[in-house]
């Protein structure tokens, strides 16, 4: 895709929908946008100048008219060239505030709208990225993005992973490939000191949750002689950093049977597997059944899936974490800990405090909040976008 500021498309906004983008917001609604025969003409993903009904410009932005965020702005000066060059720029700009944030190359590099490059993922495992195009605008100019990790980073190895849902939402399938280089196996993490294997090809996300890490942090820090499950462990990450830091006993909960062999490779390479145990299943059944034993743990660990997918889920959404804590936390030991977590977008972390609360009255236990948490520092927020703040963890100390 070739851009030029002064032949580029330019999209009127309607008479008085101009102030949230003048503001800063990098987001312009559908009703936002005179949608005539000549912008509804452009191909999904070009680059367009913005301008208010009179006529000022607002900046340079994505543009696809079919979803209900049609425009996001890219730059707020519209005679920037948007190219290569430009897009090396801002992932260097992204890439030394991580080298800031980080002694180890394994984070979010890129975390769209927030790195200033709307639709756009990217996670670094040393040598690897794994990339998210998520946009129609991203997708388009695939070739000069990855031309432009390759010259900041001259990574070995790129996987495509664009299977995200919001592709769908931008006209696009859905597809996973190899970019560049080649994939034989899971490849190595390490996150707060401990080992990991990600599967970048097959694994949930990208392979593995780099959000996560303060949270894990926190918790292992409380787990030193306790027996602790993680429940929807995933690959292991609270679990196993909880033994690394000396928990008694693990127990890790999934339903994916990859995923539970990745935590126990895991286990043994940071030499804690005789005190790390998987049980393959569904969780709220798991649950039961060990309340049902009597079973009690220092440290429950609960960090679903989205419950909450859309803002029509919100309902039933609540009501599964509300349920999901009510089994938590009768597994939990007097002054024992409780971590319960939610990455449900639509779900305010008002509504999942409040839905913790009354888990733990419907099980009978009462608690003190110890610590709310959200991502870690590579998943930065854009100022105008609180709402993509989506990450809520709380852990309680459950009397």
């Amino acid at each position: 895709m070739r851009d030029d500021p002064t032949t580029r498309p330019q999209v009127t906004l309607a008479a008085g929908k101009h102030r949230r983008a003048e503001h800063g917001h990098p987001w312009i609604y559908s009703n936002e946008v005179v949608l005539d025969a000549a912008a509804k003409a452009l191909p999904a993903g070009s680059l367009v100048t913005v301008r208010t009904a009179e006529g000022r410009s607002l900046g340079v932005a994505t543009f696809n008219a079919h979803p209900l965020i049609t425009c996001r702005v890219i730059a707020r000066d519209w005679s920037l060239k948007i190219d290569r060059a430009f897009l090396a720029k801002r992932i260097e700009r992204a890439l030394g505030l991580r080298d800031r944030l980080f002694a180890e190359p394994y984070y979010r590099l890129i975390h769209a709208e927030a790195d200033g490059l709307p639709g756009l993922i990217v996670d670094r495992y040393g040598t690897a990225l794994v990339c998210q195009l998520n946009t129609a605008w991203a997708s388009a100019m695939e070739a000069e993005i990855l031309a432009a990790l390759d010259a900041v980073l001259a990574p070995e190895l790129i996987v495509l992973r664009n299977d995200s849902p919001a592709r769908a939402l931008e006209g696009l399938a859905g597809e996973t490939r190899v970019a560049k280089g080649s994939l034989s196996g899971p490849l190595p993490v390490r996150e707060n000191g401990a080992n990991f294997l990600a599967d970048l090809s097959e694994g949930q996300k990208t392979g593995w949750f780099f959000d996560q890490r303060p949270n894990r942090a926190f918790v292992a820090a409380l787990a030193k002689g306790e027996r602790v499950i993680d429940c929807y462990s995933f690959s292991g990450g609270f679990g196993i950093q909880a033994a690394v830091a000396g928990a008694s006993e693990v127990t890790l909960v999934d339903r994916s049977e990859p995923a539970l062999a990745l935590a126990e490779q895991a286990a043994a390479l940071n030499g804690v597997a005789d005190r790390v145990k998987v049980a393959r299943g569904e969780v709220f059944e798991t649950l039961e059944k060990l309340a049902e034993a009597k079973e009690r743990f220092g440290v429950v660990i609960l960090d679903p899936p989205a419950f909450v997918k859309s803002k029509k889920d919100l309902g039933p959404g609540s009501r599964g974490y509300r349920k999901m804590v009510r089994l938590g936390a009768a597994l939990v030991q007097k002054q024992g800990i409780l971590l319960a977590a939610s990455c449900s977008h639509n779900m305010p972390l008002e509504l999942f405090a409040e839905a913790v609360r009354q888990g733990l009255d419907d099980a009978g236990r009462t608690g003190r909040i110890l610590y709310t948490g959200g991502a870690g520092p590579d998943h930065p927020v854009h100022p105008a976008l609180p709402e993509s703040a989506y990450l809520k963890a709380q852990v309680l100390a459950i009397d």
